[in-house]
């Protein structure tokens, strides 16, 4: 067997376990923390690689190896690569507090509707993206993804978020410090950060869960009037929601919706938990946004400003959706097409701009599809009777990336 012990935060490893120790395998601070066996073989956790041979090398004759590592292994932790490399059944798990739990409980929080995103060896545009669209998260750091990194990216589009570092945590050095994103971007944390929490403090703590972490919402394609708009300009719900199948919002993403007007696009996207950049050129429609964000409890990163020109200073996006642009649409298709990493979605109701667009689609290397989209409601006529009246038909146009199409299984 292998014996995995979590710390918990800053609680020694249980003597018991490691004095039969042959093998100890652990970050320097959990090793430094524990008197071990004059003849057990120490191990210094940096790549995975070489300590995972050399567990094998012990586990192949029979002699007890012990890994020693932070809160709870099974999350986000070493457990998942024990597992895949010598069973589930080899594994004795003893799991200590992980450090997100015990952030939470300094502060007094409960936790259960918090997503958490590991930026631990990883790109941080996926936590940048987490915490920008939910109000409550907690960000795993490591090199390089690390407080200051998160509160530069959050100071640009989320400036009102609350950061609060957990630094040592168990040890007599613990500290949890509140910081704004901008404060946070302009110190040297240092190596003992153990959690980031991000707080979106105007949005309320919801009412108890059932399931934990991010809530879906109770459906999406939502009907016109759950919007503000002006003169019914706005995605109607049948384009809406081939939209969004097409665009696939999910958290940790980051939409682009250009041209936004009401900003339905937006805001779905964003119920969907993916973070959004509206892009809107009236100063009206950017206010309007703002509003149908807010009614709807999501936050929107608006930007009042013109397609293509107000696109270049913003973070490269998963996704786009372009429903305006007038002339300049082949162009600002163009540009989004270079951004995006895997999608560009446009709804069109001029047959003329079709092909330039799928030019543009295709001139920038994505696969290009699309369909006419003709649809009819119930309306009702005098004398209790019903008939079917048609709404604008509407050209949408998607081009996927093809790396994204192999790696995701995307319809072209």
């Amino acid at each position: 067997m292998i014996t995995v012990v979590g710390t918990g935060t800053g609680a020694p490893a249980p003597l018991d376990v490691v004095a039969e120790a042959e093998l100890v395998v652990g970050g320097r601070r959990h090793l430094d923390a524990v008197r071990l066996p004059a003849a057990a073989e120490r191990i210094v956790l940096g790549p995975l690689a070489p300590a995972l041979d050399a567990i094998e090398e012990y586990v192949a004759k029979d002699r007890r190896v012990v890994v020693l590592a932070s809160g709870d292994p099974g999350f986000f932790g070493i457990v998942r690569a024990l597992a895949e490399r010598f069973g589930a059944r080899r594994l004795d798990v003893r799991p200590g507090v992980s450090s997100v739990a015990t952030a939470f409980a300094r502060l007094g929080l409960a936790w259960d509707d918090a997503v958490v995103v590991s930026a631990h060896g990883r790109d941080p545009r996926t936590a940048v993206n987490v915490c920008r669209a939910h109000p409550k998260a907690a960000v795993l750091t490591g090199p390089g993804a690390g407080p200051a990194e998160l509160g530069a990216a959050l100071a640009r589009t989320a400036p009102g978020r609350v950061l609060f570092v957990a630094s040592a945590l168990g040890s007599p050095e613990e500290r949890l410090e509140r910081v704004s994103p901008a404060e946070a971007a302009g110190r040297d944390w240092g190596r003992a950060v153990s959690v980031v929490l991000c707080l979106d403090e105007t949005r309320a703590q919801g009412p108890a869960r059932t399931l934990a972490g991010a809530a879906r919402p109770p459906g999406w394609a939502l009907d016109e009037d759950g919007f503000a708009h002006r003169d019914s300009m706005i995605t109607k719900f049948e384009v809406r929601a081939l939209a969004l199948a097409r665009l696939g919002p999910r958290p940790g993403d980051l939409v682009w919706d250009v041209g936004s007007g009401s900003g339905s696009v937006a805001v779905e996207c964003a119920r969907l938990g993916a973070a959004v950049s509206a892009v809107e050129k009236a100063a009206d429609g950017a206010a309007r946004i703002r509003a149908n964000a807010g009614a709807h409890g999501v936050d929107v990163h608006v930007v009042h400003g013109e397609a293509p020109a107000a696109l270049y200073a913003l973070d490269a996006p998963d996704a786009v959706f372009v429903g305006g642009g007038g002339r300049e649409l082949p162009g600002i298709v163009a540009e989004c097409a270079r951004r995006a990493r895997r999608t560009v979605v446009v709804a069109l109701a001029a047959l003329d701009r079709v092909p330039a667009v799928r030019a543009a689609l295709t001139g920038s290397g994505f696969g290009c599809d699309g369909v006419l989209l003709q649809s009819s409601r119930l309306a009702p006529l005098p004398g209790d009777v019903t008939r079917l009246a048609a709404a604008n038909p509407v050209f949408l146009l998607w081009g996927v990336r093809p790396h994204a199409a192999a790696d995701e299984g995307v319809a072209l």
